[in-house]
């Protein structure tokens, strides 16, 4: 089975949301160097020395700017190949949003829509 390993949240404002998320939830906020992107690492929970959250069943997110009209929160599912999944995704009646990128030396990343048009991320560690 896989799981909902992240999340993402697009803001009009980044300044904005992330003081809602930090006053509202006490989440911990930091800017992650990305020249392509403003994305910023939303901690809901303790982390460990490689940044994964410390509690059993937790998950930690991402704020980021709202690039469409409309866009909203996508949850990130781990899979164990980027590849076989985005095929799995269109045989289901899914389609393709967003490529595979490599993100650092981390993983592969790629964002499908499901058949009711919901966006969703899959992940696929590089370790």
């Amino acid at each position: 089975m896989d799981k909902v390993v992240h999340f993402e949240i697009p803001a009009d404002d980044l300044d904005r949301a992330q003081r809602f998320y930090r006053d509202t939830f006490g989440w911990e906020i930091a800017k992650v160097p990305m020249p392509e992107v403003e994305y910023y690492i939303a901690n809901t929970v303790a982390t460990d020395p490689q940044g994964m959250p410390k509690e059993s069943g937790a998950i930690n997110g991402a704020l980021m700017r709202r690039e469409e009209s409309g866009e909203s929160p996508i949850i990130v599912i781990s899979v164990s190949s980027v590849a076989d999944y985005l095929e799995r995704v269109e045989r289901g009646g899914g389609r393709l949003v967003l490529a595979a990128q490599k993100i650092g030396d981390m993983g592969l990343y790629s964002r499908i829509s499901d058949t009711e048009g919901n966006v969703i991320g899959l992940w696929q560690d590089l370790k």
